[in-house]
């Protein structure tokens, strides 16, 4: 007889962080928000699970709602029918204080909105946090690699 067991859900703070690694390199971030994600039930199930990706993902603003566009949430292994598209669009939740401010912030200097991280709060919760970005150009990248080796440099030689 095959039972299956399932891990409960931890009370305390969760370990579930499913990050950007692009986004430190393609962008400096001028300001940043933790916003709430309204999910459906296995996606949520997914995200628990670490089944998510964030590269080339970013947000919008449509009637003054905003969503986030390249989230990638992987299927649940035991959904069925009612199983969510892995790709679709997803509501960000924010007060209307902060949604007014980023709208003017990207409406009027051209800036960006992406995602950094997606996490599960201590409540069982999943939140992204989202900055507002500028991009950055070639020597940009170039120059934060250059300064990052030589931090680690340094780093090393300290050690010794």
């Amino acid at each position: 007889m095959n039972l299956l067991f399932l891990k409960p859900m931890k009370g305390g703070s969760s370990d579930i962080v499913i990050r950007n690694k692009k986004a430190s390199h393609d962008y400096e971030f001028l300001d940043k928000f933790i916003a709430g994600i309204q999910l459906r039930g296995t996606e949520i199930k997914s995200i628990r699970e670490g089944k998510a990706a964030l590269t080339d993902s970013y947000c919008f603003f449509s009637e003054g709602e905003l969503f986030v566009k390249g989230m990638h949430i992987a299927e649940y292994w035991w959904g069925n029918l009612n199983n969510h598209d892995p790709l679709r669009e997803r509501k960000l939740l924010l007060t209307k204080r902060e949604l007014r401010k980023l709208d003017r912030k990207v409406k009027e200097t051209g800036l960006t909105i992406i995602v950094l991280k997606v996490f599960v709060n201590e409540r069982g919760l999943a939140k992204a946090e989202i900055a507002l970005a500028k991009g950055k150009k070639e020597y940009d990248k170039r120059q934060t690699l250059r300064k990052k080796d030589t931090e680690r440099e340094m780093a090393r030689h300290r050690k010794k």
